[in-house]
C-alpha cells in the first residue's frame, strides 16, 4: 500500500510514510481512520508525513481528498513535520504553509527522527 502508518508515536500524533502514487483509497482506508481516531484523543493532532525518496505522486483523486481535510477544525491541529528531500514540495509548503492551521516544518529525509521528535 502507498501510504503505510508508522507505528509507535505518541497518542494523537500520526505518522504516515508515502511510496509510489498515493490514491484516494489511500486516504480512506488510512488517513481518514487515523485522524478520527486521533479526533478521539482530545488533544491537538501532530503529524509526521515522510515523502522518501521512492515516492512517485498524488493521483487526482488523492489531491481531491487533501480539500476534504478542511472538514476538520483548525483547533484540532497541532504541529505537521513534512519529511522529504523534494525540494518542490518543500518550497510549496513553505510558500503555502499560512493556509494551513497548524505549525508546520519541512524536514530533510535524514532528519525523520528529528522531526518525530518536534512533532511529539
Amino acid at each position: 500500500m502507498p501510504l503505510q502508518q508508522i507505528p509507535h508515536l505518541p497518542a494523537a500524533t500520526i505518522g504516515l510514510r508515502a511510496s509510489g502514487t498515493v490514491t484516494a483509497e489511500d486516504y480512506t482506508t488510512v488517513l481518514d481512520p487515523a485522524i478520527d481516531a486521533a479526533l478521539e484523543h482530545e488533544q491537538p493532532i501532530n503529524l509526521v508525513y515522510v515523502l522518501g525518496p521512492d515516492f512517485d505522486r498524488y493521483s487526482l483523486d488523492a489531491m481531491w481528498q487533501d480539500l476534504k481535510l478542511i472538514r476538520i477544525p483548525g483547533s484540532a491541529w497541532g504541529r505537521i513535520a513534512l519529511v522529504t528531500d523534494h525540494k518542490a514540495l518543500g518550497e510549496a509548503v513553505h510558500l503555502f504553509g499560512f493556509l494551513i492551521p497548524a505549525e508546520v516544518r519541512v524536514f530533510p529525509v535524514s532528519n525523520e527522527s528529528d522531526a518525530i521528535a518536534w512533532v511529539a
